[in-house]
């Protein structure tokens, strides 16, 4: 297998068997000569938007301060102790995209998105954990990194942020531009910028089970189908008037307990859940927007891509994307399998497309989910 500079010279199955989930690592230049994608400006004009998702956040002595943008304007870069943090900017940027791509040894199912901290000299988010695995990488400036194994995950009350009560220490770190530290789920860390820095977080989606099984049953409401309506022509005198009787707890029990869930239908919304936009996103319709005959002619000449923003998964027969689901057949379902894997369909596919797949292409072109 192929070794990865972006592993430290080990393979992705070697890290996956020695260090998800199981220990952090630190790996020095995993980028060599790594130089940030988006500058300051690009950056600080990114969060004037409302359509991207970001926060700033002071601390003054013990005190926190967070705030939520868009932000018409940001401290002065002169001030010390502030961050920024801007999230999911691999939807508005390619060549973030493309760097949080190169993670894609974890599925797409997992992968949430890539987060660029900015601070200045001093500035961070003070000691906490994340309920997710996550790479650090270095992409400006110089951050000091302190983790623990600790189990006291104890956080302080009344704080907008959620730090750590008694973080301890076990190790430091400083990390230059190109350098990464991999931390699994709930590792207790403190990043503290030496300068002005720049740090970007690629992270991993982890729901609760709570959350999934919420989320399953609000989805599978309208395929419950229990006919007929409660009765009791064997009704008896009650002893107590008040109480709710055996006969009536049997019956509604035996009724209830015919809902029955099927692999299927956890597949199905699995699929729709995991490709389903955050709320924050919104998609736009190509402009000019081109006709089926004009669009059919240009993406057999120079193929697709799938959106920034667009989600796209597969299992079995059936495809999702952006919260939608559909059954395919065989063939269609090789062509549509090499778009949610390599998120883009090369001239040669699309033209020996069906014409089922290509009616698909055309929808999604229109509603922004992909563009030629």
């Amino acid at each position: 297998m192929k070794k990865l500079t972006l592993l430290g010279g080990m393979t992705a199955a070697e890290f996956l068997r020695d260090y998800w989930h199981k220990k952090p690592l630190v790996i020095r230049q995993a980028i060599p000569d790594f130089q940030a994608l988006l500058s300051r400006e690009e950056l600080f004009d990114l969060v004037q938007r409302d359509d991207v998702e970001s926060r700033l956040i002071m601390q003054e002595k013990r005190q926190w301060k967070m705030d939520n943008g868009p932000f018409e304007q940001v401290p002065p870069v002169t001030q010390k102790n502030w961050t920024l943090l801007v999230q999911g900017v691999n939807l508005v940027d390619e060549s973030v995209d493309a760097l949080m791509r190169q993670f894609d040894f974890v599925p797409d199912a997992r992968l949430d998105d890539l987060m660029i901290s900015y601070a200045t000299e001093t500035g961070g988010v003070g000691a906490h954990f994340d309920s997710y695995d996550v790479f650090l990488l270095q992409a400006h400036g110089h951050r000091r990194w302190r983790i623990s194994a600790q189990t006291d995950l104890t956080l302080v009350e009344g704080m907008p942020l959620k730090i750590l009560k008694n973080f301890q220490s076990e190790q430091e770190f400083i990390l230059a531009p190109g350098d990464m530290l991999y931390l699994p789920p709930q590792y207790a860390h403190e990043g503290v910028a030496m300068d002005e820095c720049m740090t970007y977080s690629i992270g991993f989606r982890a729901p609760s089970y709570q959350e999934l099984g919420e989320a399953f049953l609000e989805s599978m409401i309208e395929t419950i189908d229990l006919p007929g309506r409660y009765a009791d022509p064997d009704l008896k005198l009650p002893k107590h008037k008040a109480e709710i009787s055996n006969t009536m707890l049997s019956r509604v029990s035996a009724e209830l307990n015919k809902v029955k869930f099927t692999q299927e239908d956890i597949t199905l919304f699995l699929g729709e859940y995991l490709s389903e936009p955050k709320a924050h996103i919104f998609f736009d319709a190509p402009e000019p927007l081109l006709s089926s005959a004009r669009f059919i002619q240009k993406a057999k000449k120079n193929g697709v891509r799938l959106s920034l923003k667009t989600q796209m998964l597969h299992r079995g027969n059936y495809v999702f994307i952006n919260g939608t689901s559909f059954e395919v057949g065989e063939e269609d379902l090789l062509v549509l399998q090499v778009l949610a894997n390599e998120r883009i369909l090369t001239d040669v596919s699309v033209a020996s497309a069906s014409p089922d797949v290509i009616e698909a292409l055309h929808t999604w072109y229109k509603d922004g989910w992909l563009t030629l």
